[in-house]
């Protein structure tokens, strides 16, 4: 249990967790700090916060685990600001989506005593805001915990799992490379932040924040692109068009309703690895696209066979 919590900036997710933390007794204590001085007054209402914050400095004095739960290109900004004031043996980490470059700058933000690790949850809603938060939304989800190189030198031994539960994970030491695979399980750090998210149901798993940001750039980041995209280019046709729409474009237009700002900001910080993902699609989709022009059956079926069955695993 940590003694000591901290979330700046709670939002869905920032929100979330503290609810989590406190339904499944994962913190003691549970301070929250909000920019908006209306957002604090509404917050000192919840029955999972202890304490409401009037700077981020504050939220973090005597803090075991901070979480940065602020938009991605708030994020590097507060780990500037909370880093003198953070107390000796401090795990400072994020919920954002993107991890190369935050945790490079929060890495080096962080005073000797104190250590960043980033990590991403791979959950959430279309729906934005702390008061859309729930205690499960971690339950049965991956979390990404992501080290930086300056722990992977920290001299601790560790084993090769790629996933920070060595009794319950396969091994997937490919994920890491050599240097990184110094950081993983055995950690104190990353072992104290994976029990932590393993507490509110997740499964923590650790990759480099550079294969992060490729394998989200697949699964979360081009998904938002395509479904964004479809539903932008059927926004153009007639509007009496969809109003005889059934439950299929839903599904697949679901993710286009999220938050713009957050994922414009996304795009920006991954924008090497979503354009690889796109180039590597667009290439794929024009192979579909020969298929149908040319009438051939087979490779349409074996597409379609293909794609029933990577869906039927999710």
């Amino acid at each position: 249990m940590i003694d000591h919590l901290a979330i700046l900036a709670p939002g869905l997710l920032g929100a979330s967790v503290a609810k989590a933390a406190r339904a499944r007794d994962a913190a003691r204590r549970i301070t929250l700090w909000s920019r908006r001085p209306e957002t604090r007054a509404a917050l000192r209402a919840q029955p999972w916060a202890d304490a409401i914050a009037e700077t981020p400095a504050d939220a973090v004095r005597d803090a075991n685990l901070v979480i940065l739960a602020a938009p991605v290109e708030k994020i590097i900004d507060l780990a500037a600001q909370i880093s003198p004031t953070l107390p000796r043996g401090a795990i400072v980490t994020d919920v954002g989506s993107v991890k190369t470059r935050i945790c490079e700058k929060c890495a080096a933000a962080m005073p000797p005593h104190a250590t960043f690790i980033g990590s991403h949850p791979m959950a959430g809603s279309a729906k934005t805001g702390w008061e859309n938060a729930t205690d499960d939304l971690f339950i049965g989800r991956t979390v990404f915990v992501t080290p930086t190189e300056q722990i992977a030198d920290c001299g601790f031994r560790i084993s090769d799992l790629g996933a920070c539960d060595p009794e319950s994970a396969p091994r997937s030491g490919a994920l890491l490379p050599p240097q990184a695979a110094k950081s993983a399980i055995r950690n104190p750090q990353s072992e104290i932040l994976c029990a932590f998210w393993r507490a509110l149901g997740s499964t923590p798993v650790i990759l480099t924040p550079r294969e992060h940001d490729e394998i989200v750039a697949h699964i979360s980041h081009l998904p938002q692109v395509l479904a964004t995209t479809l539903a932008a280019f059927l926004a153009q046709k007639n509007p009496q068009w969809r109003a005889h729409a059934g439950n299929g474009l839903r599904d697949t237009t679901r993710i286009a309703a999220s938050d713009a700002t957050m994922w414009l900001e996304i795009f920006q910080q991954n924008r090497a690895e979503i354009l690889r993902a796109l180039d590597a699609f667009q290439s794929d989709l024009a192979t579909l696209r020969a298929a149908l022009d040319h009438q051939d059956h087979p490779a349409l079926r074996a597409r379609l066979e293909g794609g029933k069955k990577f869906r039927d695993t999710l």
